[in-house]
């Protein structure tokens, strides 16, 4: 599995991605009142879809990676493209343009940074922010494990709770769209309850009988 990556098969680009993001029609977010956090391993593929999605349909949203640092395909398994959180995304757009223009045109990765680069400037770490979030979702379960433990780490100072919800996505284009479409679908529900810590788990509940995936669901605290 690519490490939050997009691949897109030859030939492919833009068109094979937007189709299934706008296609997704919540209505819109007049007044969010929630803070959504999206974390996957780079910030680049999954979490970046999600904040696409997401930040188009009105919500408060951030995205971030939980990993030590940003790994791109290169031209082998064996030889990834290997970037830390301070390389802004057009460096990384630069630096691969560079490398073999054609090779990341082709798998959809410069296709990947150009969206990426449009939302913001860099990708970033979930463990050095310090923003508080009503609701985090992760896009597998080691990012989610991150996730926990770094709330862990942080310690409870004024027991404010945070939802943490997992939803497994696999690291690639076809997934990554499709993730985009149900962590909507699950914000927009969230969103709009009355009361977040006990709707929560009714809201999953049905997220879960109606997509047939499982979320994983855990309550932390700053």
């Amino acid at each position: 599995m690519l490490s939050d990556s997009v691949v897109y098969k030859t030939g492919t680009g833009p068109s094979s991605v937007e189709p299934g993001i706008q296609n997704c029609r919540p209505p819109l977010i007049k007044m969010p009142k929630l803070n959504f956090a999206v974390v996957c391993s780079s910030n680049q593929n999954r979490s970046m879809a999600a904040h696409k999605l997401l930040s188009k349909r009105g919500f408060n949203v951030s995205s971030f990676g939980s990993g030590t640092h940003c790994k791109l395909p290169g031209p082998t398994p064996e030889e990834p493209n290997i970037y830390s959180f301070d390389s802004s995304y057009d460096d990384m757009y630069n630096d691969l343009t560079r490398k073999d223009k054609t090779l990341y045109t082709q798998n959809g990765i410069l296709h990947m940074l150009d969206r990426n680069r449009r939302i913001k400037s860099k990708p970033e770490r979930f463990q050095d922010c310090g923003t508080r979030y009503d609701c985090v979702v992760s896009c597998d379960e080691r990012v989610y494990d991150q996730v926990i433990e770094d709330f862990e780490n942080r310690g409870n100072v004024d027991g404010t709770p945070v939802h943490l919800i997992n939803l497994n996505i696999m690291d690639n284009q076809e997934e990554a769209t499709i993730g985009a479409v149900l962590i909507c679908e699950l914000c927009q529900q969230i969103e709009e309850c009355e009361d977040l810590d006990d709707n929560i788990e009714d809201i999953i509940k049905e997220f879960e009988e109606k997509n047939k995936r499982t979320l994983y669901h855990h309550v932390a605290f700053y």
